[in-house]
């Protein structure tokens, strides 16, 4: 192959890098444009819990006094403080969030006490690390390709793409992996390659990195076992052993954080993944995940059937897309390439499809197939590299498969451009959480408002972001209510139970006006 394009890349050189300069250049500009618009919805306030050295629980209990609250009492605890310092908050993740793994909350921590309080701040280091993306995807695709070519028509791809960019700008660890997930496949290929051992100790590097990432990390460092042990032909090989020992070396250094797992399991952070699931509504899910990578308009389950309807071509082509990728680079690619792709596809890719189309689960969400998005893309930057500069005389050909890259990768800037403008996504769970922009503007409209709620505190923090500095709070536990005081111009309540509701008309001679779902204003009986 690299004879093969390397007369149509001396030729295309300076144009076709000047393109996709430009694109990485917008895809950095994605990446960071209107940081703080979108809604800090509940895994980004967890995050923002640990990062501030607290306990979820230790909030509630010391938000939940009854007392007034400034939105500096609620910002303690969803930023660093000289209270709590580093220890506290691996404390917090091994009590509360073990699964979740220290290393991102870690550097986020020290991100956010470097830059400052903010969300813009806070997301601003999952936006920094992505942009590690392209030097490591070009390095997997040199080391996989032996073209710089594709190289450049993956982190064409990587730069625009909406989900890459939609985790970007997410308080999550997603980003830290996906570099972690490149690393350490590029790092595996090299080792492969030059055999020496400070090669093979780079890649363990490279595995503990990832291990400390994300879990899904361990899936893709089993495939990578699959892969090196059919490229040796299962023999025990001098790669294969340098393999055995790099990845055992790798997972010991993850053994304490095993042990802190088993010890301190978290099955309630999956639950919603109980829910039955049958094969329609789960084939619709995985089109879904899978045609986000290039298209991605913001649809939601919560939008009307007309607008998913509308899309079904535009996913069909998209699919077809990848499945052809996929035939072609296994027809026309060697043997050391095309497994590798299949088995990046397949790391999180089959046992999910096991969990969701064999045990009714719904296992699959877009953040968690990641390592095989990354997959697909290597797969369609091989196939639009291979089309572009076939050396085949159908000059038609050529321009088809141009514009269809093209038609691609315009995709991805216009859902990017949607995408940025928009405070709400379908990855916020806009179906519970599309009410906290209209509820914070009501209340930021008051001239000095009291919001009392007797909600779970990360419902409450959601809210809190929203909302100006003015706006006072007090929260009480289910069955208390709170003593009202005087000097507020308008009182809300927030997501009150049956109780708070019948407790303030009672007690306070009172009536409420429900504005929405989640918010009710008190006013004095006539």
């Amino acid at each position: 192959m690299k004879k093969q394009l390397s007369q149509n890349w001396l030729i295309s050189r300076s144009w076709l890098r000047f393109l996709i300069i430009i694109l990485l250049v917008i895809g950095v500009f994605f990446r960071f444009v209107n940081l703080d618009k979108k809604i800090y919805w509940g895994d980004e306030v967890y995050s923002s819990i640990r990062i501030s050295g607290y306990l979820a629980s230790e909030t509630r209990e010391q938000l939940s006094n009854g007392r007034l609250l400034t939105m500096k009492d609620l910002q303690k605890y969803q930023y660093p403080n000289p209270e709590r310092n580093a220890v506290d908050t691996i404390k917090g993740v091994i009590l509360e969030d073990s699964q979740i793994l220290p290393l991102y909350i870690l550097l986020t921590r020290f991100w956010v006490e470097l830059f400052g309080n903010s969300v813009a701040v806070t997301r601003s280091f999952s936006a920094v690390i992505s942009l590690l993306t392209f030097p490591c995807i070009y390095w997997l695709c040199r080391e996989l390709f032996e073209s710089s070519l594709v190289a450049w028509m993956a982190m064409a791809l990587v730069a625009v793409s909406p989900v890459h960019v939609l985790y970007a700008q997410e308080a999550r660890a997603y980003s830290l992996a996906i570099v972690a997930v490149l690393m350490s496949s590029a790092a595996l290929l090299r080792a492969m390659r030059v055999k020496t051992k400070v090669s093979w100790c780079i890649y363990a590097a490279t595995l503990s990195l990832g291990f400390y990432s994300h879990l899904f990390v361990f899936l893709v460092a089993l495939a990578h076992g699959i892969y090196v042990i059919v490229i040796e032909r299962f023999r025990f090989s001098k790669i294969l052993i340098s393999y055995l020992l790099s990845s055992l070396a790798g997972v010991l250094t993850f053994v304490p954080w095993i042990w802190i797992i088993i010890t301190h399991p978290q099955p309630e952070s999956v639950s919603w993944a109980s829910t039955k699931q049958t094969f329609f509504p789960s084939a619709i899910r995985w089109a879904g995940i899978f045609s986000r990578t290039f298209l991605d308009l913001g649809i939601s389950p919560s939008d009307p059937g007309k607008l998913k309807i509308a899309l079904i071509p535009f996913i069909l082509i998209i699919l077809t897309i990848i499945i052809y990728s996929i035939y072609v680079i296994c027809r026309r690619s060697t043997k050391e390439v095309w497994l590798f792709v299949l088995t990046l596809i397949g790391s999180v890719g089959v046992p999910l499809l096991i969990m969701d189309f064999v045990f009714q689960k719904r296992y699959a969400t877009t953040r968690y197939t990641l390592p095989s998005v990354l997959g697909i893309e290597l797969a369609v930057a091989y196939l639009f590299t291979t089309k572009i500069t076939s050396i085949s005389p159908k000059i038609w050909r050529k321009k088809l498969w141009s514009l269809v890259a093209s038609i691609v990768i315009i995709s991805g800037v216009i859902s990017c451009t949607i995408s940025s403008q928009a405070q709400m996504w379908w990855n916020k769970l806009p179906e519970r959480n599309h009410e906290y922009p209209q509820t914070a503007n009501i209340v930021n409209q008051a001239n000095k408002p009291l919001l009392i709620s007797d909600a779970d505190i990360i419902p409450i923090q959601i809210l809190a972001h929203l909302l100006e500095q003015k706006v006072q709070f007090q929260i009480v536990t289910q069955n208390h209510l709170p003593e009202i005081t005087n000097g507020f111009t308008d009182i809300f309540l927030f997501n009150p139970s049956n109780f708070l509701k019948a407790g303030i008309e009672k007690i306070y001679n009172s009536k409420l006006q429900q504005i929405n779902d989640i918010l009710w204003k008190i006013t004095k009986s006539t």
